[in-house]
């Protein structure tokens, strides 16, 4: 092969690749938080993918794409919440369906990772189900996945595969400062709170946006869902406390800590955590504590009934959608944070 048809090869080769880059963002939804990706839909301007999820009687899942996916870049939003082995189970199906229809990458956007606090060993005999899951979605055909609030950073080392980990702490921040702009606050000098000496980056991280001192919280693990608090790390009296969290679960730990800020002498106590999974008895603690309000994202759907006066529900989808334009024109995502 002479030089001429090697350039024309490689220049026709060039063409055809650039051109596959600019196809169509391809959405789908699992069925998950339908409405997430929906309004991720609206802020890309693209409609959601044709899917159709059913349930034989015996409770298998069934899975068709509905339109041609052969070598378009797919992006499948589904966050793995409650019931968490049925949509974990579903979108394996769907990363399945998507690889065998001939789709040229497939990215899992999974808002919320559920199995992420199983990380590690902590006792004898235990799972790291965290690492299962991540070779579970490698296995059944993601080439990306794109998590939001990681609950241990570390579990991106548990793929094989590209993994984006965004936060919401731009979303979380700009209501905040928001408030404070407003004077909705008791007291203008706010402190950032960790409930936890784990959490303290995340706080850090916060605290740094707002200008803001922070504040640790010392607690005992007895059990699963199980937290004693005892004591409080950093000057809080007077001030507007600000709780930081990746995730608020039971609401037991949340709970105790807004209470003994207040025993501390914070003005009023708020709570900012990424993931409201509000399991259990989350929601009674929450309406009978001291908590001035509870911020959390759409990265879990908030159901009615799991809905208080005094719980706020943030949109990440436009976060989620700048995210995946950038993935799909091969744009740093990480200049979002910046």
């Amino acid at each position: 092969m002479n030089d001429v048809v090697i350039e024309q090869y490689a220049t026709a080769n060039e063409a055809w690749r650039n051109l596959m880059v600019r196809k169509e963002v391809k959405l789908f939804s699992g069925s998950a938080n339908p409405r997430l990706a929906g309004d991720i839909a609206n802020h890309l301007g693209v409609k959601l993918g044709g899917m159709k999820i059913a349930n034989f009687s015996d409770g298998e899942i069934y899975v068709q794409i509905q339109e041609s996916v052969r070598g378009d870049d797919v992006f499948i939003v589904q966050p793995i919440c409650h019931p968490v082995n049925y949509h974990l189970m579903e979108l394996l199906i769907m990363l399945d369906a998507f690889k065998r229809a001939s789709a040229r990458q497939i990215t899992a956007v999974v808002p919320y990772y559920a199995y992420a606090r199983q990380d590690r060993k902590a006792h004898g005999r235990e799972a790291i189900s965290a690492k299962l899951v991540a070779e579970l979605l490698t296995t059944a055909g993601a080439n990306r996945v794109v998590a939001m609030d990681l609950h241990a950073p570390q579990i991106q080392g548990f793929f094989d595969i590209l993994v984006d980990h965004l936060f919401a702490a731009p979303v979380l921040v700009d209501y905040l400062n928001r408030k404070r702009t407003s004077q909705a606050f008791a007291s203008d000098k706010l402190v950032v709170v960790s409930p936890d000496v784990g959490g303290v980056t995340r706080a850090r991280a916060i605290a740094k946006k707002l200008n803001a001192p922070i504040a640790i919280i010392d607690k005992r693990r007895t059990a699963h869902n199980q937290a004693e608090v005892m004591n409080v790390i950093g000057e809080v009296a007077g001030m507007t406390a600000i709780m930081v969290d990746d995730l608020v679960d039971t609401a037991g730990t949340l709970v105790a800590g807004a209470a003994l800020l207040a025993e501390q002498g914070a003005t009023e106590v708020y709570a900012c955590c990424t993931h409201g999974i509000l399991s259990g008895p989350a929601i009674e603690r929450i309406k009978n504590s001291n908590l001035k309000e509870l911020i959390v994202t759409n990265s879990i759907p908030l159901p009615n009934e799991k809905r208080l006066p005094n719980i706020t529900s943030l949109s990440v989808a436009a976060l989620l959608g700048e995210a995946i334009m950038r993935i799909h024109e091969d744009v740093s995502v990480s200049t979002l944070f910046d």
